[in-house]
């Protein structure tokens, strides 16, 4: 008795036998009696999921939050799951379980936004090098040998190598490793330089400028270059305080217009040859 008793037991202590409420709740419409049936067979499988959720502990998500992910598959594997297909219920329930926890670290624990295409090299690489490393050296496997135990192109390895280092982000404020004196990360960002866009903006009007009547240049060379006063510029040409800013301004304004026609007319240039 005790023989076939136990050849007969399921593959997991925490798998019971909910067959009949299935069959209870397909033969039952919508309502309150078939809505208490799903959260019986819920709670009669809850501890598979509890086991499925341990299984991806230490992976930057802590246990409770994976146990919630985990039961929310299960009430999905619950809602969808129709034993006219002939199926067991835990053959359902494993996938759906198991794709709900992977599904929220793809979409939840990335701290950078990575392709699904290279979160699959990242998770073969990471598999490889994990089965590599279980050698009496113990060293880290190289990429022509993760190469040859995957059969992924070395640009695929690659790939899935950066990829493995966007899984968490490094903060700002983090220590640099070797760093004796407090250098954090923050401290290799470089700053804008205001002198670059005057450069930028220079050389815009660099041909506008040569373009200009001789006055308009001098009036700019000296209230600009040569941090004159209106009024001394004024008194220098001969004519008043009020016709000089006009003049500059005028001539600012022209020589705007003249940088953004030039400046539209290139990037259509660019767009046509592109």
């Amino acid at each position: 008795m005790t023989s076939v008793r136990a050849r007969s037991r399921h593959p997991h202590d925490d798998a019971p036998d909910t067959s009949e409420q299935f069959r209870r709740i397909a033969s039952l419409p919508e309502g309150s009696e078939r809505g208490a049936l799903r959260q019986e067979v819920v709670r009669a499988w809850m501890p598979m999921a509890d086991r499925l959720a341990r299984r991806f502990r230490n992976r930057g998500e802590s246990l409770e939050d994976l146990r919630q992910v985990a039961m929310l598959g299960l009430v999905k594997a619950v809602n969808r799951y129709d034993p006219a297909r002939g199926s067991a219920f835990e053959s359902f329930a494993v996938p759906t379980v198991v794709g709900e926890i992977k599904r929220h670290f793809r979409d939840h624990m990335w701290g950078l936004h990575v392709p699904r295409r290279v979160q699959e090299l990242r998770n073969r690489v990471r598999t490889a090098t994990q089965e590599l490393t279980r050698t009496p050296d113990d060293r880290t496997p190289t990429v022509a040998e993760i190469v040859q135990h995957t059969g992924m192109t070395e640009e695929e390895v690659l790939v899935g190598l950066e990829a493995l280092d966007s899984f968490t982000t490094l903060s700002l404020d983090a220590e640099l490793p070797g760093s004796d004196d407090g250098y954090a990360l923050v401290d290799t960002l470089a700053t804008s330089e205001p002198a670059f866009d005057r450069v930028v903006d220079r050389e815009a009007v660099k041909p506008g400028l040569a373009g200009l009547p001789e006055r308009e240049r001098e009036i700019l060379y000296l209230r600009f270059f040569c941090d004159e006063t209106q009024s001394r510029i004024a008194d220098r040409l001969g004519i008043s305080q009020m016709h000089v800013s006009r003049l500059i301004s005028r001539t600012c304004a022209k020589l705007c217009e003249q940088a953004e026609a030039q400046a539209e007319a290139q990037a259509e240039a660019q767009a046509e040859a592109a």
